[in-house]
């Protein structure tokens, strides 16, 4: 049975593991889910945000640190997550990095470390729940993505191919372990005010707050729906720019070139 019943009322006093929780989309989707009588493990690499998060929600959030770049470390956290709280009803897995890039300063390094994290990394957190969930014959995970996952953009090549890889993956992913009795979706959202996007110097269309994004991830998870994307024009933009003819698309990304 789902964490979140068909009928979109939550369970209250399940258990949810969110990673990326120290700011951002992660720590407003613990709040909000803290908020509506969930049961909430955070991880993050920074313990001390952690436990500040924590001391919020007493009883409600609780802080487990973690680097999901390590792969032992992630199935060890996991374990103790169990151990101190029980079985994972819900893991929402949102760690992730951001740098733009450019042909004029390729750095391959900046690639590997990306996908190393994004990727790879939420590969170790899949891996640290899928074994349990399936042999409960239950349990839902969401991966955080991005928009800039469905279509190339300039200055986004490096976050959005690793984007686009976790949008693969979970594709892939969804048929069999939905035959295992466990549900995954995929999370594509557009610009959400954060740390990383704060990094922009560059105008981000529909910009909404980590908290409007965590109400659209907690009520998307209330639907039967495979991918919760947005905003909605956003989505719409994101996705009619995705289906255009590449010569058309390329017309447009070439204006989106900065100087």
């Amino acid at each position: 049975m789902s964490d979140i019943d068909r009928t979109g009322t939550i369970d209250h006093g399940r258990l949810a593991w969110i990673t990326g929780a120290s700011s951002g989309i992660g720590r407003a989707v613990a709040q909000r889910l803290a908020r509506d009588g969930w049961r909430v493990a955070v991880s993050a690499r920074s313990a001390e945000k952690l436990d500040e998060l924590a001391a919020l929600h007493p009883g409600r959030i609780f802080a487990f640190p973690l680097d999901i770049t390590d792969r032992v470390a992630a199935n060890g956290v996991a374990d103790a997550v169990r151990a101190a709280l029980g079985a994972i009803d819900l893991a929402i897995f949102s760690a992730g990095t951001y740098k733009r890039d450019s042909v004029r300063h390729f750095d391959s390094g900046n690639l590997a470390e990306t996908f190393n994290l994004n990727v790879i990394g939420t590969g170790h957190t899949l891996e640290a729940v899928i074994p349990d969930m399936i042999a409960r014959k239950q349990g839902e995970i969401a991966v955080v993505a991005s928009v800039a996952g469905l279509v190339g953009l300039p200055g986004g090549g490096f976050y959005g191919a690793s984007k686009a890889a976790l949008n693969n993956l979970c594709q892939a992913l969804r048929p069999e372990l939905e035959r295992e009795g466990v549900r995954l979706r995929i999370i594509n959202p557009g610009f959400v005010d954060t740390p990383l996007t704060e990094k922009n110097d560059f105008p981000m269309p529909f910009l909404i707050s980590a908290e409007e994004a965590a109400d659209a991830i907690v009520d998307g998870l209330k639907t039967n729906r495979y991918e919760i994307i947005f905003p909605w024009k956003m989505a719409v933009s994101i996705k009619l720019l995705a289906a255009l003819p590449k010569a058309l698309l390329f017309k447009i990304t070439r204006k989106m070139l900065r100087k």
